[in-house]
């Protein structure tokens, strides 16, 4: 089976994108995904996105699925690489509508140099579900604020990084509260506009950034208190933007580095 496929990332979050139309009838997707994702033996990224037509409303539908095989309502990175691949598939456009498994996103063509693009997205308004949650954990109870962004989201804020956060963030993302798993950011605050966040990732595990996580932490510090618009989240591959009060808009970068195919089984 060979399956082409386009390489993007967001902030050194990477995707392999592939028309929907060039997938195999009858192919076990999630066995696929964790091959085609693996960083060994397959092109290796943090996802892998199915990208068809977008149907009414939409100029494109993208279906995500992890690393690790699961699926995922939506990627914010991810969302913005679809972007880009739709442009630089011929779109001609500088507002893209891209529906996803949290419903239409739309976003605004920032700029373009070659195949570096940078987008601003409409994340929606996120929900807070609850604000100072106390996490049972192996090392000690731990509070958190979980957040619904399109996708969950449990954001922690510490004081340092200086402690094993991949370890915590694995076992917050199996924990029993969460049924369904969780996305895990960690994060603390610089000054009155500036977050510092790392992210483990529900399906994917570290991440060097994360547009869902960073509105995720953003919600979470607003309604701490801590923030206000605008926010820029220091990742660990570099800022991302948010602004807005209730409707959070995310601004940041999608980068096409490869086209090829993958060849499966062959």
């Amino acid at each position: 089976m060979k399956i082409p496929y386009c390489k993007a990332h967001g902030a050194k979050n990477d995707f392999l994108l592939t028309p929907v139309a060039a997938l195999a009838e009858g192919a076990k997707m999630p066995d696929v995904a964790r091959a085609i994702c693996d960083r060994h033996s397959g092109v290796g990224a943090d996802g892998w996105l199915h990208v068809g037509p977008g149907g009414e409303g939409a100029d494109g539908e993208i279906r995500l699925y992890n690393a690790d095989g699961s699926m995922a309502e939506i990627s914010g990175n991810g969302t913005r690489c679809a972007a880009a691949f739709l442009i630089y598939q011929g779109l001609k456009a500088s507002e893209v509508r891209i529906r996803t498994g949290a419903g239409i996103k739309h976003l605004r063509l920032l700029e373009r140099k070659g195949l570096q693009f940078t987008f601003e997205m409409n994340m929606g308004v996120p929900q807070i579900q609850e604000t100072n949650i106390l996490l049972p954990l192996a090392s000690g109870a731990r509070a958190a604020t979980l957040v619904w962004v399109g996708n969950p989201q449990c954001a922690v804020p510490v004081e340092n990084f200086d402690f094993d956060w991949r370890k915590m963030g694995a076992e917050i993302e199996s924990h029993p509260n969460f049924p369904h798993r969780t996305n895990v950011s960690f994060f603390r605050t610089r000054d009155r506009h500036t977050l510092e966040v790392v992210f483990y990732e529900r399906g994917a595990g570290e991440t060097w950034s994360s547009g869902t996580g960073s509105t995720g932490a953003v919600a979470a510090a607003m309604s701490r208190g801590l923030v206000e618009s605008p926010v820029t989240v220091r990742t660990p591959a570099g800022p991302l933007e948010l602004r807005g009060n209730g409707e959070l808009f995310l601004s940041g970068p999608a980068d096409i580095i490869a086209t090829g195919e993958f060849y499966l089984g062959e």
